[in-house]
């Protein structure tokens, strides 16, 4: 169990015991097997009324479903309007909050705590600490997500799905961590996060407007590490050589991020019209620039925005841009046959406050308090989910992937000779609050278990102490600000939670994670 992290001593010594696999096709996590031996067949019967659903929706559309995933960045729980933020908060969210009400929005949505980690989750449908892929990547590094992963657009594609993706990447710089060599036909990706974007002209300008000075310039930078940022991102096609994205949206520069989410959003409903009278399905991973450091320069003196926030605009920018998207499929009559799913990476990133996102939560991105790993997210689905819910129900990011697979009827090409962390939340979106399959959550921070929900409670993972476990114990629905922590009122807690505990040791032990593609790469930021 080496590189789990020293804080696993909740009495773990006894806890590592292989779990019984079962007889899925798709190898979940322990724990999850422990609760279909409960509730398998209450599941079973939602299921046979979700297929009923999806088959009577095939038989008008004579089709499967589209489906489009929008991932964005550093919005934090409580950012949109539907939640207290949007106007409120100096950013305005209107089609957003339509968007949300319209569906199903969820309050107890749950991503990784940094922005790769998620992109590996919601591609992959399991824990990064699985992967081999530890932290968020920088410019130069010749890690990214292993080959030997398989995405959730190769489980569609397979599957017979039209796949693109567009957006920030952040999986790998090199051809063989490239989207279009990872399951999508085609993909219009930038390689990096919003941060090099300011880095050039941090030196160019010197007036201590941008914040990275000391960066020394792309020439020099380049002499001395050998690193090259003259491509800041791609245009990719399934089986061809990859070309630089051209103009200003391909070139790192504080005016990038909007041009790269402008054209972004005009191939977008393009690429719908063109593939909306197919006779197969498609699959959209748009992976939004929203929210960076940008600033939209349409938006900058919209009515409401916080002009000092650079990100305000640049969050309605993406809400115009989400509203097209929705248009676009209602205008082409394939919104009752296309699942939307909108929902952020992490929470709010606070270095370079007043730009930034926000939540009431403790902590932020990086952090596995609820701050950092509980974001907004919404389901849209015209005709399928029952528009006006806000259930408490789980959903992770990973659950995207099996979901999406499910759907797709494309479960068989899901491998089973891994964990997949991912839970098939269909139910859930079709027959409404109460049926997630969903009652835990592991939070990992690099190759450290930092925190387990499970069901109203959330331990943070200490290191024990004279017998005792170590751990804080909060109930998250009574204190989703983590306030007041402490062991003794949670001592009830202790068993079931060491039971989860146990049952997810046991499948790491019978599928050992793996290991990383460069040995020691993570070792800079384990905390990721």
């Amino acid at each position: 169990m080496k590189g789990l992290g020293k804080r696993f001593q909740i009495a773990v010594a006894a806890a590592i015991v292989a779990w019984p696999m079962g007889v899925n096709a798709i190898q979940p996590d322990g724990p999850y097997l422990a609760a279909e031996e409960r509730f398998g067949e209450q599941w079973k019967k939602n299921d046979e009324s979700a297929d009923a659903k999806l088959a009577a929706l095939r038989g008008k559309f004579g089709k499967r479903p589209n489906i489009v995933y929008i991932l964005t960045d550093d919005i934090g729980w409580g950012e949109l309007g539907w939640q207290g933020g949007g106007k409120h908060r100096g950013a305005p969210t209107p089609s957003l909050d339509r968007m949300a009400f319209e569906g199903m929005r969820f309050w107890s949505a749950y991503a990784e705590p940094s922005c790769t980690p998620t992109r590996i989750a919601i591609m992959t449908g399991r824990h990064p600490v699985r992967t081999g892929l530890l932290s968020v990547l920088w410019p130069g590094q010749d890690d990214g997500l292993s080959p030997e992963e398989v995405t959730v657009a190769e489980v569609l594609s397979t599957a017979g799905y039209h796949t693109a993706m567009w957006g920030k990447w952040h999986l790998g710089d090199l051809d063989k961590h490239a989207p279009e060599n990872q399951g999508f036909d085609y993909a219009y990706y930038g390689l990096f996060n919003g941060a090099p974007d300011y880095w050039q002209a941090s030196h160019d300008d010197q007036s201590g407007t941008f914040p990275f000075a000391d960066f020394p310039g792309y020439e020099e930078y380049k002499a001395r590490t050998g690193i090259d940022l003259s491509v800041a991102g791609y245009i990719g096609e399934k089986g061809k050589k990859r070309k630089p994205i051209p103009g200003l949206a391909g070139n790192l520069s504080p005016d990038r991020q909007e041009a790269f989410e402008n054209e972004s959003i005009a191939q977008i409903t393009d690429w719908i019209k063109g593939k909306a009278k197919s006779d197969k399905p498609f699959f959209i991973y748009w992976a939004s620039y929203a929210l960076q450091m940008s600033a939209s320069k349409e938006f900058l003196d919209a009515p409401g925005v916080d002009k000092n926030n650079r990100q305000a605009s640049f969050m309605v920018l993406h809400n115009k841009h989400v509203q097209m998207l929705l248009d676009t499929l209602r205008g082409e009559g394939i919104a009752e046959n296309t699942l939307v799913v909108w929902i952020s990476d992490n929470g709010p990133m606070y270095a370079f406050w007043p730009t930034a996102g926000y939540t009431l939560l403790t902590g932020a991105k990086g952090d596995v308090t609820e701050g950092g790993v509980r974001v907004p997210a919404m389901a849209w689905w015209p005709g399928m989910i029952e528009p006006g819910q806000d259930p408490d129900d789980f959903l992770h990011v990973t659950d995207l992937y099996t979901t999406a697979a499910r759907i797709a009827g494309a479960t068989k090409h899901i491998p089973s000779d891994r964990v997949t962390d991912g839970i098939d939340q269909t139910a859930l979106f079709l027959l409404g609050e109460g049926n997630s399959k969903r009652n835990y959550m592991f939070h990992y921070g690099g190759s450290v278990l930092g925190a387990i929900r499970y069901e109203n409670f959330k331990v943070h993972i200490k290191a024990s102490h004279g017998g005792l476990p170590g751990m804080d114990f909060f109930n998250i629905r009574r204190d989703p600000g983590e306030k007041y922590g402490a062991m003794y009122p949670g001592l009830f807690a202790v068993t079931p939670v060491q039971m989860l505990l146990r049952q997810h040791i046991g499948t790491i032990s019978k599928f050992p994670h793996r290991p990383p593609e460069t040995p020691g790469s993570g070792e800079l930021t384990p905390h990721d």
